[in-house]
């Protein structure tokens, strides 16, 4: 049965087990697959895909074109992967020329008011909290949590397992499995918390925090700091994890607090 006026493209490809409920509008482009609960007023446009098991809540707009006045009205994508959640007003906007798509991974959760703009990409178990904000091209690694009301710069980039205060403003990259807090946004320790919550042993929680230690209390500059670590700890997937990160931040990382 059709929901209550709903507006949906006949050629939009929806598996017959998703719930669609009043006043949605699907586009011509779109696809969702099995389990996926739309709610009311829930606008979805061309480009979406969708994965299983997703739930979107009111007022959500997915895939809505770039706020990009480079846009030229090029076919592209906004992706969803599965079990993931949009919750009230979460506003995702499609790719442009520069990646052609903007990504979801599975397993994510997106509180009310978030947007993420234009050839985004956010890995696994990412979670936005209230009103955080991403701007063009920004990469979130798994697992990484913002909280609410964060800014993120375009082409900035947030590693895994890293966690951001609540109101920050990050316009540098974040290394992986830290939190990072303060203006302007420092590191803040290593996020251990997160970790054992994750399976991380002991061994390896101290072994991140040697890396840091030197990265960002001994007082050397970056390239120094990463010639130390490599000579004098012993070699691990984190530690390569995070020399390989900050080796490749286009825009440079945080830094370390300094009173």
């Amino acid at each position: 049965m059709k929901p209550l006026f709903a507006n949906i493209h006949p050629e939009a490809k929806i598996h017959d087990s998703v719930i669609i409920e009043s006043f949605v509008t699907i586009y011509q482009n779109v696809e969702i697959g099995e389990g996926t609960w739309i709610g009311p007023n829930v606008t979805i446009m061309d480009g979406a895909r969708i994965g299983k098991n997703c739930k979107i809540f009111p007022g959500a707009v997915v895939s809505a074109i770039p706020q990009d006045l480079k846009f030229k009205g090029e076919e592209t994508l906004a992706i969803i992967g599965d079990n993931t959640t949009l919750r009230e007003c979460v506003t995702i906007n499609r790719g442009t020329a520069a990646k052609g798509k903007t990504v979801v991974g599975n397993n994510c959760l997106l509180m009310a008011y978030c947007h993420v703009a234009h050839d985004c990409v956010l890995g696994d178990s990412v979670i936005m909290s209230n009103a955080t904000q991403l701007a063009g091209e920004v990469e979130i690694d798994d697992y990484a949590i913002l909280s609410g009301a964060v800014l993120v710069h375009q082409f900035t980039r947030i590693g895994a397992h890293a966690m951001i205060q609540g109101g920050a403003k990050v316009t540098k990259d974040v290394p992986p499995y830290v939190t990072a807090g303060r203006e302007p946004l420092s590191y803040a320790g290593v996020n251990s918390v997160g970790l054992r919550r994750r399976g991380f042993t002991n061994e390896q929680i101290y072994a991140i925090q040697d890396v840091y230690r030197i990265l960002f209390q001994s007082e050397k500059n970056t390239t120094n700091a990463l010639e130390r670590i490599l000579a004098e700890l012993p070699a691990g997937n984190e530690l390569d994890e995070i020399v390989s990160f900050v080796k490749n931040s286009s825009r440079g990382i945080i830094k370390g607090y300094v009173e």
